[in-house]
């Protein structure tokens, strides 16, 4: 009878640890899950606002060496992220591409200027910012006109604002969920050895030496359970980037390593204060209350 009841212990435990890490393992997943969005959201709205199109229009009698010398002057500025430059031929051969036939030919001479086209650093991207570098790049003799569209710039970013908001507030709920969540799942866990607790009290165990084991146990299940959450989200980021090649250019593998190594850092420290606190309510907790 004894050796059946020993098994069944043994079974019961062995389940309570499954079951405390496979907890941790899905909050954790679910919270590595909202930082990649998170990171996803952040690069995707900088994509977009790198992507901004503004266009330095030169004058029809400007020498090619001056506009060359203005786009290296751009490329030198903290500002600008990448330029480009498109001579009277190029831009003729786009346009008559989009209409489907020569325009020069019909009127017998190309209209169109030389430009440079310009892509702004995500953080330089706003209307302020573009208004003091577009007064600045009119200041240049060479230049005619400075065109972009100020009304795209101005709802991308109210956009990304709104959405970043939302994404805060969310990631901050989130957050105090799976903490009460694991919280919940380690004090049940905690709750079912409260008679050992009390019996290595009777026998003159002091308070370092009950919670210790409890403490490290969960610092263990901390990190296999952000290890499984790791392995998951590796997957989803795997089969992310099959199904949508284009967010490979969104993916930097610093913030990657950054995120994974947040996710066991969180597995430790909330199931170290978690095992913490709750070994130290039952070890102050009365006797005759262990029963409830």
């Amino acid at each position: 009878m004894a050796v059946a009841e020993e098994k069944y212990n043994r079974r019961r435990l062995r389940g309570s640890y499954i079951t405390t890490v496979v907890s941790i393992s899905l909050v954790l997943f679910m919270l590595g899950l909202l930082g990649l969005i998170i990171l996803h959201a952040q690069k995707l709205s900088d994509y977009v606002k790198e992507n901004i199109g503004f266009s330095i229009i030169m004058k029809d009698n400007v020498k090619e060496a001056g506009i060359i010398q203005l786009q290296k002057v751009l490329d030198a500025t903290p500002y600008v992220k990448s330029t480009e430059y498109i001579t009277k031929e190029q831009a003729a051969e786009e346009f008559a591409k989009e209409l489907g036939e020569d325009f020069t030919s019909f009127l017998g001479y190309n209209p169109l200027l030389p430009t440079i086209e310009v892509r702004f650093k995500a953080e330089y991207a706003n209307n302020d910012s573009l208004t003091i570098i577009k007064d600045k790049i009119l200041d240049n003799s060479n230049v005619k006109e400075v065109w972009y569209q100020e009304s795209l710039v101005d709802v991308v970013n109210k956009n990304v604002r709104k959405i970043g908001i939302i994404i805060l507030g969310f990631s901050g709920l989130l957050l105090i969920i799976s903490i009460a969540l694991i919280n919940n799942t380690i004090r049940l866990s905690v709750y079912s050895k409260r008679f050992l607790i009390r019996s290595m009290q009777l026998v003159g165990a002091t308070r370092h030496f009950i919670s210790k084991p409890f403490i490290l146990k969960g610092i263990v299940q901390g990190i296999i359970g952000a290890m499984v959450a790791i392995v998951l989200l590796g997957g989803i980021v795997y089969i992310s980037q099959r199904e949508v090649p284009e967010l490979v250019n969104l993916q930097e593998i610093d913030l990657y390593l950054s995120l994974f190594g947040i996710v066991i850092l969180l597995g430790i420290i909330i199931t170290w204060l978690s095992n913490y606190f709750a070994v130290r309510k039952y070890i102050k907790i009365k006797s005759e209350n262990l029963y409830f």
